[in-house]
């Protein structure tokens, strides 16, 4: 006689069991609980665990964190920081499903809508806001660097947390600044650890600046400035916080009572709405950028700025711009690059700026433009065919000029030096008591015709009224008068118009000022087809300070002079030299920069 159904052998069941297995059936065995593969994670980011089946059973989730346990069939959870976790899913206190996840921090771009604009981003706080900050403090002074970095969104947040201590910033992840369309104004996002603690942290500065600070049921907060005007809107989403700050534009008329302006526009939902439906990649995807971060350097800081999407892009050869900056203690280098849709300046080269070839040694600041002649036009006096320049051309007619001969005579180079005389500005300094700059300012345009120019010339000094000499060369003109007490001369040739104002320069050491400039800066900048500016504080510390002897001074007002005014520049400045150049290349435009301050 076989045993019953359920008795102690239950060989039976076993074997129904077994075979329902065969058929397929899943109803004589315990369903595991889904944990899926070990795997990496962002930090923020919920990962669901578990299933949403009708059969799944009911665990216990211990996700290694320090995090409360959950029961349920399915969860999702979200790790608040970089690390190594086991997920642990339990039944009966007994462990019936494991995993190991990798969790990273959340890259910012990946947290920035993929139709932003403009964003202005540190990708990772730790080792790069500290030199940031410390070289903005020697730049501007601690001070001002203090009260302008505390008035910027999110921005004092990251500052308390640089002076240890218990933090909800994400020192791993980024602080950036962003602009989308439909929104009239600008998107700041932190990267946090705990959320809810973000959000009050943040509230708690907002709160402390003087705004007034409402949370809302849905989990956002609504900020109205201290001084009015249109609500923030502060939220979380993925383990980044956003304060969304509207334009000052618009700001409601005095007295308009708080509950009238305190519902957040539609324009703050946009982008409430455009960041919580944002794809996992962000904008960290986006062709251009990706295009663009491979010719850029790294850097500390990024700015990424494309135009308007609703401008198509036969409209203009723009594409897109990307410059980092690398910070030291005291230097910060600029690297950008534009991307064309079209060679900039139809990929004709400038030429060079004769001047810069044969100049007195030593100025304190050059600058130089170099465009081809119609590109050069085209900046002053608008695009041929475009309203500007058919207005402009239609007014100098009006005044007896023909604007578009004068516009064939451009060559397409402009530079400008800037000289400083010491013993001048010491003298001057002595007697009036009162420092007051001190000089010689030269700068050159190329013609390829002097008519043209004399004409305009002429006319305009007639005109004026001023009172001036002038002297006839072989092929030009020079005029000669007084500006602010200060001598002026101006030469006009065949070759080109040289202005040169201040004190004379007669007797100095001349030489190839452009190449030494290469040699100090690139080995093209201040070349032909290139755009650049250099001013160098530090010469003209030295000339002061070099300076032994002024006729007509007394040798101990010279020394006292030199305390004072050395004490006073270094006050007003810790500059020592800058240096911008901007160049067209293949694909677009290379933007090369460099700030360094003096030395302690």
């Amino acid at each position: 006689m076989p045993p019953p159904l359920g008795s102690a052998s239950k060989p039976l069941p076993l074997l129904l069991c077994l075979a329902a297995v065969g058929l397929g059936s899943s109803g004589c065995h315990a369903v595991r609980p889904e944990v899926g593969q070990a795997r990496t994670l962002e930090a923020g980011v919920p990962e669901a665990f578990g299933s949403a089946s009708p059969k799944a059973p009911v665990v216990t989730w211990d996700f290694g964190d320090g995090t409360p346990h959950q029961s349920a069939a399915q969860v999702s959870h979200a790790f608040a920081r970089a690390g190594t976790y086991t997920v642990r899913a339990l039944s009966a206190d007994t462990e019936a499903a494991r995993v190991q996840l990798t969790v990273v921090p959340r890259p910012l771009l990946r947290a920035v809508p993929p139709d932003a604009q403009t964003v202005l981003w540190l990708p990772r706080l730790h080792g790069g806001v500290e030199p940031l900050v410390d070289f903005y403090e020697r730049l501007v002074g601690a001070e001002n660097a203090r009260t302008t970095l505390e008035e910027a969104p999110l921005v004092p947040l990251v500052l308390r947390s640089l002076v240890g201590g218990p933090s909800v910033v994400d020192p791993e992840e980024g602080l950036g600044f962003f602009l989308v369309p439909d929104f009239e104004g600008v998107v700041a996002l932190l990267g946090v650890t705990e959320t809810p603690a973000a959000l009050e942290a943040v509230s708690a500065e907002l709160r402390n600046a003087g705004h007034q600070v409402l949370p809302q049921a849905d989990g956002t907060v609504r900020v109205m400035p201290r001084d009015g005007g249109h609500a923030m809107l502060l939220f979380a989403d993925r383990g980044y916080v956003y304060l969304a700050v509207p334009d000052a534009d618009d700001t409601p008329p005095e007295g308009t009572p708080v509950q009238a302006i305190s519902d957040v526009p539609a324009d703050l939902s946009i982008v409430r709405a455009k960041v919580e439906r944002s794809p996992a990649a962000g904008m960290s995807e986006s062709p251009l950028l990706s295009d663009l971060r491979e010719r850029v350097a790294p850097g500390d800081v990024f700015l990424f700025a494309s135009p308007p999407k609703q401008v198509p892009e036969e409209a203009g050869t723009v594409r897109g711009f990307l410059g980092s900056l690398a910070v030291k203690a005291t230097e910060m280098s600029l690297d950008g690059f534009l991307s064309t849709s079209a060679p900039l300046l139809e990929g004709e080269r400038g030429p060079a700026a004769a001047v810069l070839s044969r100049s007195v040694l030593g100025p304190v600041a050059v600058a130089q433009l170099s465009v081809p002649p119609e590109e050069l036009a085209r900046l002053t006096f608008g695009a041929p065919g475009s309203a500007r320049r058919e207005k402009m051309l239609e007014r100098w007619k009006a005044q007896g000029v023909d604007a578009e001969a004068l516009l064939k005579a451009l060559r397409g180079d402009v530079a400008m030096l800037v000289y400083f005389d010491a013993a001048a500005f010491y003298r001057d300094f002595i007697r009036a008591r009162q420092p007051s700059p001190k000089g010689t300012v030269v700068m050159e345009a190329g013609l390829s015709s002097a008519d043209p120019v004399l004409k305009l010339l002429t006319r305009q000094l007639e005109e004026s009224g001023l009172r001036y000499d002038l002297q006839r060369l072989n092929d030009g003109m020079r005029f000669r008068t007084r500006l602010l007490d200060q001598p002026v001369e101006l030469t006009v040739t065949s070759r080109g118009a040289t202005l040169l104002a201040g004190e004379s320069l007669a007797g100095q050491p001349t030489g190839d000022v452009g190449a030494r400039l290469r040699e100090r800066f690139g080995a093209e900048a201040f070349g032909p087809g290139h755009l650049s500016l250099m001013v160098d504080v530090g010469r003209l510390r030295e000339e002061l300070q070099a300076r032994r002897e002024v006729v007509g001074v007394p040798q101990g007002q010279l020394i006292a002079a030199q305390a004072f005014v050395g004490a006073l520049l270094d006050q007003l400045t810790p500059l020592d030299h800058g240096f911008l150049d901007f160049t067209p290349t293949e694909g677009g435009g290379r933007l090369k920069g460099r700030v360094v301050l003096r030395e302690h």
